[in-house]
């Protein structure tokens, strides 16, 4: 996905300043659409693959870090970027340790505006991407056989044909007929890639 078919979402309960981004954001190419608070957001629940949200700090109801932290809670994984009218340091640390991207203090240069969002929406797409191979990787795991299973479990260790054999009480030709069947089913043409595919299926 690139930055013109993404969309960020603006929050904020001043309407002058609403605007004046989403016109910003309109200049720029980029889609958008606001809301007058967070739970305004919250409760139209819009779509956040491939998107970033601008929020203020400080709105009636939830504020702009309470936000951050109910999304977090939901497994939301969207970028967050908070802007605030006030020199708070302590809010700004708060807002870092609740996983917000970026941190903009009011008045912002334009520039510097455009330049966050369109940081977050690049790293945003590519962890959409990484989240979308590793979703195909598990769903192809999910494919094997318990006996596939096992031996592509000893070939990710390192062991050979004959010392997976062994292990599974079964023939190193057999072995073979399963190996083949993983690779294929993994859709990897050698040892080294199924490694690797199997690695990131187990990252966090």
């Amino acid at each position: 996905m690139t930055v013109s078919e993404a969309i960020v979402y603006v929050i904020d309960d001043d309407d002058g300043a609403r605007h004046s981004l989403e016109f910003l954001l309109d200049c720029a190419g980029i889609r958008v659409r606001s809301f007058a608070s967070a739970d305004a957001f919250l409760a139209s629940s819009p779509p956040l693959s491939g998107a970033c949200i601008v929020t203020d700090v400080r709105m009636p109801g939830r504020n702009g870090i309470e936000l951050v932290e109910e999304l977090r809670r939901r497994g939301a994984n969207v970028p967050v970027i908070v802007i605030t009218g006030h020199a708070d340091v302590p809010l700004a640390v708060q807002a870092m340790h609740a996983g917000v991207a970026d941190f903009i203090e009011k008045p912002f240069d334009d520039e510097v505006m455009l330049s966050s969002i369109r940081k977050a929406l690049i790293r945003q797409a590519g962890d959409d991407q990484a989240q979308a191979e590793k979703q195909s990787i598990n769903d192809r795991i999910a494919s094997l056989s318990p006996r596939e299973l096992e031996v592509m479990e000893g070939l990710v260790a390192g062991h050979a044909n004959k010392a997976i054999a062994f292990d599974l009480e079964i023939s190193a030709r057999t072995v073979e007929v399963y190996r083949a069947n993983v690779m294929m089913k993994m859709q990897v043409k050698t040892l080294s890639e199924l490694v690797r595919m199997v690695t990131l299926a187990r990252l966090g």
